[in-house]
């Protein structure tokens, strides 16, 4: 059997999850299902599959920390790649990118294709149905995995099936008269996705029909660069290469594609309806998370995230509590969110990008009082980790030591704090906070000045080769 070479694309922001979804913390990072985000539950996924060869995660730049974090949360792979993408360009570029950076592998190596933020219920049919695209795949074919549809889906778009394996043809996003003849007939599929293809396949049908495209990849390797734990592509060569879903690329032009009808209790969680839709419920059709309590509702999904939800005779509505946001819409309406997220744009809402804890390289920080002078906040720093050498024109700080150890360099001093101990850090002067230890150090921060930003920062050395913010 052919070798097994995982491409998983993180790359998205996943908005029709608001508000637990934000820009910097995006769906395939969210953990919905259980102790696992959805990127985990992918990579566990494929970490199961016979003859599979390190995983390549493609991610967006402002994902990568995060990301790899998860990574080694899980403890399970002894080498992977993650490429950043400087800019995004959709899922046809990104492919192109894994298979450029394939170069040394055997040109028969199949390439298998995951998005990193869906659910797959059923791991011995995903193990079987790989298996079975594999061997399509080795044969010449591009394979794509058509779920067999369980409703009239109006969301997602269809495979239609034709002679034995071949893909007749890719149908749109249909209404829902149109779904209903879909779902009527056996040879109509919803569109996962996931594709499968050896490399030497792969590479002779994108230049074929998207040669553009190959070609703006293939540099973007070539002059890209390893950086600490990533491979960072050129970002002039991706800006140039035109933008693309392997749907439209590859997928509706090639007359050698082959479908894979599997039933994996599959979702893409386009939704707050969706993920209901695929979630253990209580008696009453309830799914709920976080400390809630419920009287006379039904057919809700109730998430809390930070404080105690109640609701009262509720029916079929969405409740979604974060710390700075709280959602409530019906859950027939859950789509809606988007425009939501268009208006937070629009409005330049800081509710679209980040939430009250932000992830960093070396741990996180929670805002817990802000105000126009002064801000407080909760810092976390993991064992070993330590923030940039750097100073702030417009703040000064005070650190009180909560629990753990801290290394502080405060100007020209170099000092150890211990539980309820703490030092001021005078705007302008240099400073850097380390923990030493092997617990998490824990600390509470209060921030007071005429500004506040993240961006008051001025670096003069970090271990993660960051430029920017912290």
């Amino acid at each position: 059997m052919k070798k097994i070479q995982p491409v998983i694309l993180a790359g998205g922001t996943g908005s029709r999850l608001w508000p637990l979804s934000r820009e910097l913390y995006p769906k395939q990072l969210l953990k919905l299902t259980g102790d696992s985000s959805l990127l985990q539950a992918t990579l566990q996924r494929v970490e199961q599959l016979p003859g599979v060869l390190p995983p390549i995660i493609v991610v967006g730049e402002e994902h990568r920390f995060i990301t790899r974090t998860q990574i080694d949360e899980l403890d399970m792979f002894d080498d992977y790649s993650i490429l950043l993408e400087p800019v995004g360009r959709n899922t046809a570029p990104a492919i192109c990118a894994a298979a450029e950076y394939c170069g040394e592998l055997d040109e028969e190596t199949i390439l298998l294709v995951l998005p990193a933020d869906h659910i797959v219920l059923h791991q011995n049919k995903f193990t079987e149905a790989v298996l079975r695209a594999a061997v399509l795949a080795a044969d010449g074919f591009v394979v794509t995995f058509g779920i067999e549809p369980t409703s009239p889906e109006t969301g997602y778009g269809y495979i239609e099936r034709g002679e034995g394996t071949r893909v007749a043809s890719f149908k749109e996003k249909p209404d829902l008269e149109l779904a209903r003849k879909y779902f009527e007939d056996e040879n109509y599929f919803w569109n996962s996705g996931m594709f499968a293809f050896s490399i030497k396949t792969f590479r002779a049908e994108m230049q074929e029909f998207a040669p553009e495209m190959v070609s703006c990849m293939g540099q973007a390797v070539e002059k890209g660069e390893i950086d600490d734990h990533f491979f960072r592509l050129e970002k002039l060569a991706m800006s140039r290469c035109p933008g693309d879903s392997i749907d439209y690329a590859l997928m509706e032009k090639t007359t050698n594609a082959a479908v894979v009808a599997v039933d994996l209790g599959w979702s893409d969680i386009g939704s707050w309806r969706a993920l209901w839709e695929v979630l253990d419920k209580d008696a009453n059709g309830n799914v709920i998370r976080g400390d809630v309590i419920l009287e006379e509702t039904s057919n809700c999904l109730v998430r809390a995230e930070e404080t105690l939800v109640v609701t009262v005779g509720m029916e079929d509505t969405l409740v979604v509590e974060t710390t700075d946001a709280v959602l409530v819409a019906p859950l027939s309406r859950s789509e809606d969110v988007k425009r939501v997220v268009t208006r937070l744009k629009k409005e330049k809402r800081k509710e679209l990008s980040v939430h009250r804890t932000v992830y960093r390289p070396w741990g996180s920080y929670t805002v817990l009082e802000e105000q126009p002078r002064f801000q407080i906040k909760r810092i976390t720093v993991n064992p070993g980790a330590k923030l940039s050498l750097q100073k702030h024109h417009h703040r000064y700080e005070h650190w009180v030591v909560v629990t753990g150890t801290a290394r502080v360099i405060n100007g020209d001093n170099e000092i150890l704090l211990y539980e309820n101990e703490s030092t001021y850090i005078p705007a302008g002067t240099q400073h850097r906070l380390e923990n030493p230890g092997v617990i998490s150090l824990e600390l509470i921060e209060v921030q007071i000045g005429s500004y506040l930003g993240e961006d008051d920062i001025v670096r003069f050395e970090d271990v993660y080769g960051r430029q920017e913010k912290d």
